[in-house]
């Protein structure tokens, strides 16, 4: 069984959850009110510039020059065009720069990343794809489900379903499907069972991401 059969039956149920959730389905259906997804958009800037370090890393432990290429590659985008596209899109929404560059990571937001960049750092390279793995993965299901419902008549939210559902976005997660399966391949149980595990929890770290901007949440102290 490959990587993405076996680690399959792990996410489903978390993106099915994901899928339910009030949130994601008032955003497929259009009817979500914006400051929930004002949040979102102010914790995802947050998130995408840790997810950036651990394509750093990605290129500090790439065995081969093919996978080091296509890490720096992903690295100078996030950086240089995915940020940039992510403060128009918030801009759309009355987000300024200044505000997105303001805001502090969430409870959720600070323990997603700092488990992503702990795992990219301490782990090995497969412990690395495992973490990574679900958020490409999650979001390209879930804006692919939306997607199969119709496109709704809020704009900024079919924006949203457009891009994870898209083909670009659609290219980049079977690589890093892809990309696990080849590891997998030459892993041993115990490595197999960590793999499980870091994917498992990355999975219900992007639950708990949606959750918290429909709960809004922040610091109790």
């Amino acid at each position: 069984m490959s990587a993405t059969d076996e680690l399959s039956t792990v996410g489903d149920p978390i993106w099915d959850a994901i899928c339910e959730h009030p949130m994601v389905a008032q955003l497929g259906a259009g009817t979500l009110y914006e400051e929930p997804f004002l949040y979102w958009v102010r914790q995802d800037y947050v998130y995408l510039i840790d997810y950036s370090r651990v394509f750093a890393y990605g290129v500090t432990s790439s065995s081969t020059l093919g996978r080091l290429s296509t890490f720096a590659e992903l690295l100078d985008a996030t950086i240089n065009t995915e940020m940039d596209l992510h403060r128009d899109y918030a801009a759309e929404f009355g987000i300024t720069e200044a505000e997105l560059e303001a805001t502090s990571p969430s409870p959720t937001t600070q323990g997603y990343t700092d488990f992503l960049v702990r795992t990219a750092a301490t782990g090995t390279f497969g412990d690395l794809i495992a973490a990574l793995l679900p958020c490409m993965w999650g979001f390209n299901v879930t804006g692919r489900r939306l997607a199969e419902q119709g496109r709704p008549d809020h704009e900024g939210y079919a924006q949203w379903i457009d891009m994870y559902a898209g083909e670009e976005f659609t290219e980049l997660t079977e690589w890093c499907k892809d990309l696990m399966d080849d590891v997998w391949a030459d892993s041993t149980p115990a490595e197999r069972d960590r793999y499980r595990n870091l994917f498992r929890t990355s999975a219900r770290y992007d639950y708990r991401f949606w959750d918290a901007a429909w709960r809004q949440e922040g610091w109790s102290v």
